[in-house]
This record gives structure tokens, sequence and C-alpha cells, in this order.
């Protein structure tokens, strides 16, 4: 025996998981190394007595196209003062697999730079997870798990917008994402749906519920124009990481509050909050449109991948085994369009604090240019003499002046 593959993952699941660790697994196995997997993620890496399985051949076959996680995951982040090596050590582990989103990425980097520090050998390789295709690889290449979430997201998101017409009625869909917009973009440009709010679109002015509630509208008003009373709005979770407790208290919605004393906003709907805004707003401008929340997102994380990602994850998997080979530490594998395996060394996307940068929306991209200046719709200055018919002052509702893009 060479010696030990530890794997692990953290975060939240994500489509793909699974196939990453069974390709690892059988591509190690063959060169003559044991797997070892991790449960609970960061969360065990450094107690006493951790949670641990055996990956043998078939177990690794059994799992490779199954939705979920086969190794329990944790969002656990160690401080500094937590790592030691001991583990390392007992295991004889050659190479710490981790598996996951900008958090584990992060954390693995500050491993990464211990190990190093220390002079200890063993090398350290991140798989980049995360169904909000937020960690910052190269142009054009998503984290694994983004198109099988999008994928089913279209697909739910296509019901939703029948749900629609059938009914008359709009919809009000939240979206996960983080910090970036990615997965709400991806579905709601692909549903064509007549609204996209996605925190990028802030470049200008500073998010808030009450302008979210305006875009909204500028698009309900400009689709009545236009002789249809249907549509969906659908809205990322990002917008909430660029506003201030202050902000989130004013809307008026009723939270539950954490040790520090910060809303609680996973316990909430998100779609919930959006919705009722806008049907304060509505009855307040007299406008009877009804609207019903939808909240996407766990329903997501842990369905089967599709044929991309089972592709994608089954090289980033035989890639680490390239880069380790390769005698290459501290970085992510990447997989580019013609499926070449190259590090993205995680020092070199990190920000001052350490931490991996997280990859956003481009605004100035010709595919966001397209969809928000060609596809959504919304009211625009031409459109003010007939928005008078519903309200006083439609130029508040001029979506470019809303986001100040004009």
């Amino acid at each position: 025996m060479k010696g030990n593959i530890l794997i692990l993952a953290g975060g939240g699941p994500a489509p793909g998981i699974n196939t990453v660790i069974s390709s690892v697994a059988k591509v190690f196995l063959r060169d003559g190394y044991k797997i070892i997997g991790l449960h609970d993620g960061y969360k065990n890496l450094f107690t006493d007595n951790p949670s641990v399985i055996d990956i043998d051949f078939e177990m690794a076959d059994r799992v490779f196209s199954v939705g979920g996680s086969v190794l329990r995951m944790s969002r656990y982040k160690p401080a500094d003062l937590e790592f030691k090596t001991d583990f390392f050590v007992k295991n004889n582990i050659k190479l710490l697999v981790t598996i996951g989103g900008d958090d584990t990425a992060s954390t693995a980097n500050r491993i990464s730079k211990y190990l190093s520090d220390r002079k200890f050998p063993i090398q350290n390789i991140h798989v980049p997870k995360t169904i909000d295709n937020d960690l910052p690889l190269p142009e054009g290449q998503p984290t694994f798990g983004y198109q099988s979430a999008n994928q089913e997201g279209v697909r739910i998101g296509r019901t939703i917008y029948e749900d629609a017409r059938s009914s008359g009625n709009w919809f009000v869909v939240s979206a996960m994402g983080r910090e970036a917009g990615h997965l709400a973009f991806g579905i709601g440009a692909a549903c064509h749906y007549p609204m996209i709010i996605i925190p990028e679109m802030f470049n200008k002015t500073k998010v808030s519920l009450d302008k979210i509630t305006s875009l909204i509208i500028s698009s309900i008003i400009k689709r009545k124009i236009l002789g249809i009373d249907y549509g969906v709005a659908i809205v990322s979770e990002g917008i909430f990481h660029f506003m201030s407790d202050q902000d989130i208290e004013a809307s008026g919605i009723q939270f539950t509050y954490d040790e520090h004393g910060h809303p609680e906003l996973g316990t909430v709907s998100k779609a919930h909050i959006y919705n009722m805004l806008l049907q304060i707003r509505l009855k307040q401008l007299n406008i009877d449109i009804k609207s019903r929340p939808v909240e996407m997102g766990y329903e997501l994380r842990c369905i089967p991948p599709t044929a991309f990602d089972l592709m994608y994850c089954s090289l980033l998997g035989i890639g680490v085994k390239k880069l380790f080979d390769d005698g290459i530490t501290g970085c992510m594998v990447t997989s580019d369009p013609a499926g070449d395996i190259n590090p993205l060394f995680l020092k070199d996307v990190e920000d001052a604090s350490g931490r991996v940068r997280t990859r956003m929306v481009s605004m100035e991209s010709q595919r966001a240019k397209m969809v928000f200046f060609h596809s959504i719709q919304y009211l625009t200055e031409e459109d003010m003499p007939e928005a008078k018919k519903y309200f006083k002052h439609p130029e508040e509702y001029d979506f470019k002046k809303i986001l100040k893009w004009a």
C-alpha cells in the first residue's frame, strides 16, 4: 500500500459530489492507494476521534451517479489554532482532497499554508463545488453542480411560468446564490422571465428591498401595457448579502435573531419577503394583481447530476490524480472546455484576508447586456405616457432610473 488518500466535503450538497468521490477513489485505488472518506468535513478533521469510512471500488462504482453525498457535510470553519497534523501522521495521508465552495476552498487555502510552513509532506488539492457558480475559475468554466442545478431550476421554472399563464397570476421566485446571482440569472434567462434581479445589477446604486419591489412593479406594468397580466420575477437571495441589518429590519418582516443579534435569514422564505412587500405596494397603488411566492434552492442540491456534470466531475476527479502525480499542491483542479486539466493555485485567487474571492456575474459581459437590455421587460421613458394610467408618478418605476443606469 502506497499510503492513504483523504477525502472530505464541505458546505452544502451539489449534484456531482459522489461522482467526484467515485472518480478520485477509482483512479487512486487502481494505483495502490487506500481511500478514506471523512464525515462532517472540517468539523471532524482535527478531532481526536473523527468519523471515517473506507471507500472501496464497489462503493465508488455504486455511488458515482447518485445525488447527494455519501460523506456527511458540514459548514464548520476551523480556526487556525485548531490545525494539527495528528490525523495525517497516524493514517499515513499522502493527499487531502477537499470538495466544496468558497468557504471550503478558503479553509483549504489556510490548511495548505499551514502544511507548507511546516514542510509537512502532504499534498492538498481542492475540487470546486457549488450550485452558486461563484468560485473564481477561468472564464467559461463553471463550478461543478451548477449546470445540473440550473437545468433542474429551469425545469421547475418553466412550470411556474406556465402556472402564471394559466392562472393569470404573477409569481415571485427566490433562487439560492449566496452573494452572486449566477443561478437566478441562468434560470431566469433560460425561462424568458420578464424580470430578473441579482445583486450585480446594483453596481451604481445601493441594494434595497424598496428598489427590488419597484423593479418587479416596473415589469408588471410594462406587461400590462403589452396586454399581458401574468409573469414571473426571479430574485437572487444574494441581495441580502449587500444589505445591513437595519435595512432588512426596516422591511417590517418579523425575524428571529442569532447569538450575535443578526436577523436569521435562513429561517424564512426570501420569496415570501419579496412577495409580501410587493403585495403591500400593489395595494397602496390600487393595482389588482395577485402574486405568489416560490422558494427555489434546496430541491436543486441533491438531484442526480446531469450528463454535463457526470462527465465534468469525472474529469475533475481523475484530474486530481494527474495533479498529484505532478507533485502539485495548494490548488484547485480545473478542467477547461477541451477537457484539459490545470491547477489554479489558491494563493493566486485569494483576497487581502486570505479568503478565496467570489466570482460575480459580469454586468459588462455581452451575455448580461443582451439579457438585461433585450430580454426582460420593464418600463422605460417611452412608456411613461401609458404608465400614467396606473400611477401618478410612473417615472419612479423607470427601470434604468431605479438602478441609476440612466
